[in-house]
């Protein structure tokens, strides 16, 4: 059974302490949470997912090696992709997506970052490297499967030009 012991956060000479994880299992592991890996995120530890809205590529990235390149699909010029980063606040099997002029039903592996902008996968094209979407990031079902068993609730979402 698995004892898990966190840390809070202390504060010490100005400068913010991050507690660390201490999982204690048959094996022993320290871990550092995302939030402590330094700001570039070229050497964030733990995972963390990146787009690049001009190469039209969602990259999922683990301790600071890509093991996913994902060709996606980002909003339309009317109807733009937000350029920041975020977290992966809720995720849904499956979930109906209505905007102005639209209703999609049941889309699959849906992970809000950002109020209604979402990662998810697109069963209605197969346009990916080109921006189609109305704000969101669409991948192939079968790739948003893989990111969506991958990604957590909290997992860092950068999306830049």
């Amino acid at each position: 059974m698995e004892t898990i012991i966190r840390s809070a956060w202390l504060r010490r000479s100005g400068v913010f302490w991050v507690g660390l994880a201490l999982i204690i299992s048959s094996l022993f592991a320290w871990s550092v949470p995302s939030s402590a890996a330094p700001r570039s995120t070229r050497t964030r530890s733990g995972r963390w997912i990146e787009v690049n809205l001009s190469s039209q590529r969602l990259y999922a990235w683990q301790n600071g090696r890509r093991i996913y390149s994902i060709r996606i699909s980002s909003g339309k010029r009317r109807t733009p992709t937000r350029v920041g980063t975020y977290a992966i606040q809720r995720k849904y099997r499956y979930k109906t997506m209505r905007g102005r002029g639209y209703v999609a039903p049941n889309v699959p592996y849906t992970m809000f970052y950002s109020g209604g902008y979402a990662i998810h996968g697109a069963y209605w094209h197969n346009r990916f490297g080109t921006p189609v979407s109305h704000g969101c990031i669409n991948l192939p079902v079968s790739q948003a499967r893989k990111l969506y068993n991958w990604a957590g609730s909290g997992t860092r979402v950068v999306i830049r030009r």
